[in-house]
């Protein structure tokens, strides 16, 4: 039942921590799927004829960029729809994309499935995030967001050791490729893409919230058009349709529009000139304008959500700040695998179990230690949060240096379990304090926005940047090593977010109203 307005439940209900637990398995295989490439990595180079920057762009890249752009107006879609329905279509797109994986041939068809399965996976975390913040309140929501959110950690080292496992098994099976001609690598990317299908029927029985019962929020009016909304949407974020979407603001908007192409076209350019690959900075530069030309649309027609989210100044640095983190974090997750089977010479049935258990088990405790212990200092000060991102930017900092120079695998699975346990305390602070700052109605659009952040500075750009300094250097320690020196961004965004985040959610009601939201 809903909470009346103006009474906000002091607890969760069972119910609400059964969702918890479906959301969690969702982002598991989320992240099961989006994370396999690492321990495949080594035989996809050998079978496609690929290079450490291809891998880079394959892993981060091909997926980061469209799930971060189709994760905006997704986002916009969550809080205007049904977020179950959402999820469950997005959860059978990216499970069959992934099992589709296993049939490539070339790396031009690896990368069109991981595409797919980007835009399928944008689906879920703004989704999952307005339900669990509609199910759980404020002073669990850190808690809440920390456990959902562990599960990239179970999902990206189960990942690891089960794909090792089919691997080893299949290989020795048929050692000159199965049925089909499938080789052991496509054998596992079918594998952990068929349980999603399973999962989505579960997904289905989940009962919708009632948006704003638990904070004592009257509920927001139900949008009569939510699919004309998202082709609107879609019109102001998919080049080249995004010229149509800017010219219906006018003729300045339409020339700022192409002024902004213009600039990133010669970015590119200039890339180019001086050696770099164009997929990758095309790529990314086509988000970036991508990016623009949405929140120029959404100023336009939603000048409130602009201003709590793209217009503030505290929600920009929260999203740098973890943005950041990811770009170290996914660069690692990437490359342990392969540096451990290059460097120290294990098997990638060991690597699997190794590095897969490693990950799992410290990232698991690491987000959700770090939510507890984020929603507990916030209760002692306004900014409390953001102290566990900070903790998350610096203390992983030597352990991942220790790791990567190792020569012994004992010393780098243990080097890797703090790292890992450190870096990921931030996730669940950054989300809550990201979906704090804005009003219930906006936070679909407000996550889709943070986790532009987490791709197109973190998963785009991170493990590209350590593929690309590791083919010119010839060494993976060095390209691995070499997103470090982001640390100092890092650190200064979040201590600008520290001093910003009070205020900003003191006065977001304030500030809407301002902008013309109708707050009852």
């Amino acid at each position: 039942m809903a909470t009346p307005p103006g009474i906000a439940p002091p607890r969760a209900s069972a119910y609400a921590y059964y969702v918890l637990g479906i959301l969690f398995l969702v982002y598991v295989l989320n992240f099961v799927d989006r994370q396999i490439i690492s321990i495949l990595a080594e035989d996809i180079k050998r079978d496609l004829h690929l290079k450490d920057e291809d891998l880079g762009f394959l892993y981060g890249t091909a997926f980061g960029v469209f799930y971060s752009l189709f994760g905006i107006p997704l986002g916009r879609l969550a809080d205007n729809w049904h977020r179950v329905r959402l999820m469950t279509a997005g959860l059978v797109l990216w499970s069959s994309m992934t099992a589709l994986s296993g049939f490539a041939r070339s790396g031009g068809m690896l990368v069109a499935a991981r595409v797919g399965v980007g835009i399928g996976e944008a689906t879920a975390s703004p989704s999952a995030y307005s339900l669990i913040s509609d199910y759980f309140p404020k002073k669990l929501r850190a808690t809440a967001l920390a456990i959902y959110s562990s599960g990239l950690y179970v999902g990206g080292g189960v990942s690891l050791s089960i794909a090792g496992l089919v691997v080893h098994r299949w290989n020795a099976t048929y050692p000159a490729g199965g049925p089909l001609g499938l080789h052991g690598w496509q054998a596992a990317f079918i594998a952990v893409g068929l349980p999603g299908l399973l999962l989505a029927l579960l997904v289905a029985t989940l009962r919708e919230p009632v948006r704003g019962a638990v904070e004592g929020l009257p509920p927001p009016e139900r949008h009569p058009a939510p699919f004309r909304a998202l082709l609107a949407d879609l019109l102001t974020i998919v080049p080249p349709f995004t010229l149509i979407g800017a010219a219906r603001g006018g003729g300045r908007s339409l020339a700022i529009n192409v002024l902004a192409l213009g600039v990133v076209a010669g970015a590119i350019a200039v890339l180019r000139h001086f050696g770099e690959p164009w997929p990758q900075w095309t790529a990314v530069g086509l988000g970036a304008y991508a990016v623009f030309s949405w929140a120029s649309a959404l100023k336009r027609r939603d000048l409130p959500t602009y201003t709590l989210v793209i217009a503030n100044p505290a929600f920009l640095c929260v999203v740098i700040a973890y943005g950041l983190n990811a770009f170290v974090s996914y660069g690692v997750s990437l490359w342990a695998a392969p540096y451990a089977m290059r460097t120290l010479g294990v098997t990638i049935q060991q690597a699997g179990g190794w590095i897969g258990g490693t990950l799992a088990f410290g990232g698991f405790v690491g987000v959700t230690v770090g939510g507890i212990v984020a929603d507990r200092l916030r209760r002692r000060f306004p900014a409390g949060r953001i102290m566990v991102i900070l903790f998350g930017a610096i203390v992983p900092l030597p352990f991942i240096v220790i790791a990567f120079r190792s020569g012994d695998v004992s010393i780098f699975v243990s080097a890797l379990l703090v790292a890992a346990t450190c870096s990921s305390t931030a996730l669940g602070a950054a989300g809550a304090t990201m979906q704090d700052l804005v009003l219930p109605r906006m936070r679909g659009t407000a996550t889709g926005a943070f986790f532009i952040g987490t791709t197109l500075l973190g998963l785009a750009m991170g493990p590209y940047i350590a593929g690309r300094v590791s083919t010119l250097s010839g060494s993976l320690t060095t390209g691995v090593l070499s997103l470090l020196l982001t640390a100092p961004i890092t650190i200064g965004a979040a201590i600008a977010a520290y001093r910003l985040v009070p205020r900003a959610e003191a006065n977001r009601e304030a500030r809407a109203r301002a902008a013309g939201e109708v707050i009852a």
